[in-house]
């Protein structure tokens, strides 16, 4: 089997996010994309809907000409013993698992699944992105340029700002 997992909020989907899904399709021929808390939105952590999060990243990876991936919703249960197979039961087969969140990390090998550490994307992050933004700081080159687009076509900057 040739399919990664990589699963993230994507609130909003950014540079670093884009770079990862780079280094998956070196190693995997198709991408499982996760959308963690899917079922939350207009919060200060998770201003995006599960629909804006999917256009965000079906904007940006098609700039890029990317089209060897799947997106699926992966709402939070809250409950760390029950999350593997939870997402399990969720996503199509998968062989790996690709991350740079340690507690996903853990849960997934303990579950017995072969998991890749992602490297760090030094100074690019949602939460960060989302604090230039209500700072008035410069955040659009931590974005790609579909995703700066879109963010602006349906007001998310000013959702995040409130």
């Amino acid at each position: 089997m040739t399919t990664a997992l990589f699963i993230g909020r994507f609130q909003p989907f950014h540079k670093a996010h884009l770079k990862d899904i780079k280094t998956i399709l070196k190693k995997k021929k198709k991408i499982i994309i996760g959308i963690g808390s899917s079922q939350y939105s207009n919060t200060k952590e998770n201003p995006f809907t599960f629909e804006e999060r999917v256009k965000m990243i079906d904007a940006a990876l098609k700039d890029e000409d990317i089209s060897q991936y799947k997106i699926f919703p992966i709402p939070d249960i809250n409950n760390h013993s029950k999350w593997v197979e939870h997402v399990k039961s969720l996503v199509p087969e998968f062989d790996v698992i690709f991350t740079r969140n340690p507690l996903t990390e853990e849960l997934f090998k303990k579950a017995g699944f072969k998991v890749e550490r992602l490297k760090e994307v030094k100074d690019i992050s949602a939460t960060k992105i989302r604090e230039k933004i209500i700072k008035g700081e410069k955040w659009e080159e931590l974005l790609p340029k579909a995703v700066s687009k879109y963010l602006k076509e349906i007001n998310g900057i000013e959702r995040i700002k409130k």
